[in-house]
């Protein structure tokens, strides 16, 4: 048995993950078991390096805000504003503190620098602008929808008014109140206002589709491609505020699903650029469904990355992250019996593991479940181990300051 999983085990690098897959996927997505830990994403900045220079992927998206992730964009791919005003400002979930993240960006501008357009690799957020504790206001997408097409199309085939949206927007505080996430009655989604914002933003995501063959024709791609995004995220965002009134059972398997759904719109929109690295929770990205405590609940739903494999089959490739201890955090050792077990009783501080081929290794009797004393910590499911590519191994996560 350690013989033929040693027989599974690569180094952690580019050309590696490629030999485990038939072709090169459009989008090749890198999960993590926990987040903020910087030597995760030491490793997934070197993953990318190689993949640009060796495998010729152009754009990094990860977790976090998509209108916020474009002011990064623009840091790295033309110069403009600061590296500290990026880090600051283009980043949700205080994951612009992260010095790893820092490293990516300013790698990223180091290599388009002097680079024709055409060369020079992007930055995407596919998050939704969502946080635990509640959604933004749609008012920032849905005025910058509007004010696109204002400028590009009569004024008489616009649905509203700039007044009209103001209007029925009211105050931000309204809908980012974060008591609505444990409150229905505490939401906006489902009032007056909310519902014609619904219709409206619906009609102008139609109208910005109706209107391409002209819009595409007026100004640079990256143009269109943001108020594609902005609309996405309007609608996104008033469907989820609408839910998170909901005072059902379903409400938080609606709001998880919606959340993913979200993020799987904006992940297909960055395969339309070329070839990409994802880089996100396992739970977001792995191709089975997903799960999640919350409340003392159990809640299931299919992830993001399960709705963009239906639908790029092959073109989508998942590598899940697995963790032997993070001290820090009360992770200690794995049990042997385990799959992360078997694992760290490797030589290697980190491997890639061939999973279909170490599946088919261990047989028809499963390992047992990791079970985490930490919840910011999701062992692998050993039930799922044949449905990604590969598995990153790290033995030991040190801890940085």
């Amino acid at each position: 048995m350690a013989t033929d999983i040693k027989d599974t085990v690569h180094a952690v690098e580019a050309a590696a993950v490629m030999r485990l897959l038939p072709n090169r996927p459009r989008l090749l997505a890198l999960g993590e078991p926990t987040h903020g830990e910087d030597a995760l994403l030491d490793l997934r900045n070197e993953l990318f390096r190689q993949l640009v220079e060796q495998e010729g992927y152009g754009t990094i998206a990860i977790e976090s805000d998509c209108v916020m992730g474009l002011a990064v964009d623009d840091y790295v791919t033309s110069g403009k504003g600061t590296l500290d005003g990026v880090m600051e400002h283009g980043f949700s979930h205080g994951w612009g503190a992260s010095a790893a993240n820092r490293e990516l960006v300013r790698w990223m501008r180091a290599h388009n620098d002097g680079r024709p357009v055409s060369e020079r690799i992007r930055f995407a957020g596919f998050d939704g602008p969502l946080e635990i504790a509640g959604a933004a206001s749609p008012r920032q997408a849905l005025v910058a929808l509007h004010g696109y097409l204002a400028a590009h199309v009569d004024e008489g085939l616009l649905p509203s008014t700039a007044q009209t949206l103001d209007r029925l927007l009211g105050t931000d505080d309204r809908w980012t109140d974060p008591a609505a996430m444990t409150d229905p009655s505490r939401s906006v989604g489902q009032s007056a206002e909310a519902r014609r914002l619904r219709l409206l933003a619906d009609d102008l995501v139609a109208l910005l589709d109706t209107q391409t063959p002209h819009l595409i024709t007026t100004g640079p791609q990256d143009d269109w491609d943001r108020a594609r995004l902005y609309g996405r995220t309007a609608t996104g965002l008033l469907r989820y505020h609408y839910w998170m009134a909901d005072t059902s059972p379903a409400r938080m398997t609606r709001l998880v699903g919606l959340r993913d759904q979200m993020m799987a719109h904006n992940i297909l929109a960055v395969a339309e650029r070329g070839p990409a690295l994802i880089h996100a929770h396992n739970g977001h990205l792995q191709r089975a469904k997903s799960t999640m405590t919350m409340g003392g609940t159990q809640v299931e739903w299919w992830s993001a990355g399960s709705l963009v494999g239906a639908r790029l089959g092959e073109e989508y490739a998942f590598v899940a992250t697995a963790l032997g201890t993070i001290r820090h955090h009360g992770v200690d050792t794995p049990p042997p019996d385990t799959v992360e077990g078997l694992l760290y009783a490797l030589p290697e501080d980190r491997c890639l593991v061939d999973a279909p081929r170490l599946a088919t290794a261990l047989g028809d009797t499963l390992p047992a479940p990791r079970t985490s004393p930490w919840f910011g910590y999701a062992p692998l499911d050993p039930a799922q181990l044949a449905d990604s590519a590969g598995i990153v191994f790290v033995k030991d996560v040190p801890h940085r300051p």
